[in-house]
């Protein structure tokens, strides 16, 4: 019988996917998502539809989930009604809720009744990382340090902290950013206090030794989480496989009654590039915004502003006739849309088709979440430029690199151009290496993540950001496309859970819950 899984602040489901999809060497599923919480409505609906998803048999959802997710006449509410059972285990399953201390006993009746007296199971989860990353703490106590300070979502941690003293569940994993590592507040080191409130949780005589899932240390027996220094939690994503820089804490509980050490996944020497993960995606076009849109006048517009490239000398003359080059391969590209029909690509990374077993659906017949931003005109031409300059020069170019006919009109533009802020405001993806981290910002604007192509002249679309974080293509994102995009940045990566996964699997065959049959 599968492990029951509880995953709380779930986001659209990257941790429970990957637990999800763990089996052993039979085909059997070694773990069983039966409870998800996520407070966002769009998120929650994502977590929902894939609860649904995963209520067949492995290859046998219904016709009726393609079409939906292909707009093919069919509403979600049509699609839960005519499948009743399996809408209604998977209402049960994903819980639009916000985890709040006065909702103690309506928290802890949901978790007792989703588990049904199961004593072995794992609870996953992040408190909400806002207020923990860099970016989102500079800019906070920039604008209002006593906010900062007060912000609620410091201690949401707290909330998981309460689950584990209540519910104690043999193993635990508890996920978020690096930043998590450099905070204080109040005057006090958070992550540290993390560390010691986690280790203690417990009954009186339990509690918890705490893990990385990645080992740096030269001991071999059973050691107490006091062994590990704090940078031992972080984990670089981009060493076990998933193509894209992504560094976060990660923690494993184990509880100390168990007395089991865990077994440590092991770094890659190679990386996978962000080019293998999304180069057989259809080739689209970004759209033109503040101005009439359509192939003609976003294709004249580039067309228009290499030609002032070439008689002004704005741009070095390889760069310009990357540029013209780019512009002379163009064909009427679409906009893409939230489906498009197409077949499996030919050429394929050696990436994809080992990992074809994961990310392709011959069934869908396409790719869902896969429409461009619009774009001002002075964006496209950066993009442009950039796209080519890392095309030849092999990394992303500097606010200072760029022509100052083409440097944004920012107050602070000349500390970008010195390299003192912000330098980087316009980032190209490299082909040859690992995206950079994808997070939700990329619903914004899009300039940190530029697609590497100078043919379509964009940043990426959700379902290459989906991509970049290893989400099956069948994974649909629902909500506009600003949620979609948050959701996928706020991601675990699906196929990194998965690792997760066996790593948790180690140790619970280790306490005799499971059999070490896979």
């Amino acid at each position: 019988m599968p492990i029951p899984v509880i995953d709380i602040f779930a986001g659209p489901g990257g941790l429970g996917e990957g637990f999800s999809s763990s089996r052993d060497s039979t085909g059997n599923a070694i773990f069983k998502l039966c409870l998800s919480i996520e407070k966002d409505p769009h998120a929650h609906k994502t977590l929902e539809l894939r609860s649904f998803f995963r209520k067949f048999p492995d290859g046998e959802a219904p016709e009726d989930y393609y079409r939906y997710v292909r707009n093919e006449g069919i509403t979600r509410d049509e699609l839960f009604i005519r499948h009743r059972t399996e809408a209604d285990a998977a209402r049960e399953e994903a819980w639009n809720f916000e985890l709040r201390e006065e909702k103690e006993r309506e928290i802890d009746n949901r978790i007792t009744g989703a588990l049904r007296d199961r004593k072995i199971w794992v609870l996953l989860g992040g408190p909400p990382c806002q207020a923990y990353s860099v970016i989102g703490r500079n800019r906070m106590r920039g604008q209002n340090p006593q906010k900062y300070e007060a912000d609620h979502r410091h201690h949401l941690y707290r909330e998981y902290l309460r689950i584990l003293v209540n519910h104690q569940p043999p193993v635990f994993v508890l996920e978020n950013v690096r930043g998590l590592l450099s905070s204080r507040v109040n005057g006090e080191s958070t992550f540290p206090r993390i560390l010691h409130d986690l280790s203690l949780t417990g009954r009186v005589g339990t509690g918890y030794s705490l893990y990385p899932l990645v080992k740096r240390t030269s001991q071999t027996s059973f050691i107490a989480q006091t062994s590990f220094i704090d940078s031992d939690y972080l984990l670089y994503s981009e060493k076990l496989g998933i193509p894209q820089n992504r560094h976060r804490i990660i923690i494993l509980g184990i509880r100390n009654d168990l007395g089991i050490y865990p077994d440590f996944l092991k770094y890659h020497d190679s990386y996978v590039t962000m080019w293998d993960a999304i180069s057989d995606l259809p080739q689209i076009r970004s759209g033109l915004s503040r101005t009439p849109d359509n192939y003609a006048a976003w294709s004249k517009s580039l067309e228009s502003f290499t030609q002032i490239a070439d008689s002004q000398r704005l741009v070095p003359s390889d760069i310009l006739s990357e540029m013209q080059n780019a512009c002379k391969r163009r064909i009427n590209f679409t906009l893409g849309g939230e489906f498009i029909p197409a077949s499996c690509a030919e050429e394929r990374s050696d990436w994809l088709k080992k990992h074809a077993w994961w990310f392709e659906d011959k069934r869908l017949h396409g790719f869902c979440n896969h429409i461009a931003k619009s774009h001002m005109y002075e964006d496209l031409t950066r993009y442009l430029f950039a796209s080519c300059y890392a095309k030849l020069r092999g990394k992303s170019p500097t606010i200072g690199d760029m022509p100052p006919q083409l440097r944004p009109a920012h107050r602070n533009v000349n500390e970008a151009v010195t390299g003192k802020m912000f330098s980087d405001r316009f980032r190209v993806q490299i082909k040859g290496s690992p995206s950079t981290t994808i997070v939700s910002h990329i619903s914004k604007d899009g300039h940190y993540f530029i697609h590497p192509d100078p043919v379509q002249c964009r940043s990426l679309t959700v379902r290459e950001a989906a991509r970049l974080q290893t989400f099956p293509d069948n994974y649909f994102f629902e909500g506009n496309r600003t949620a979609q995009y948050t959701q996928v940045g706020n991601a675990v990566p699906p196929l990194l859970a998965m690792q997760i996964a066996d790593v948790v699997k180690g140790v619970l065959i280790k306490a005799g819950a499971l059999q070490s049959n896979g």
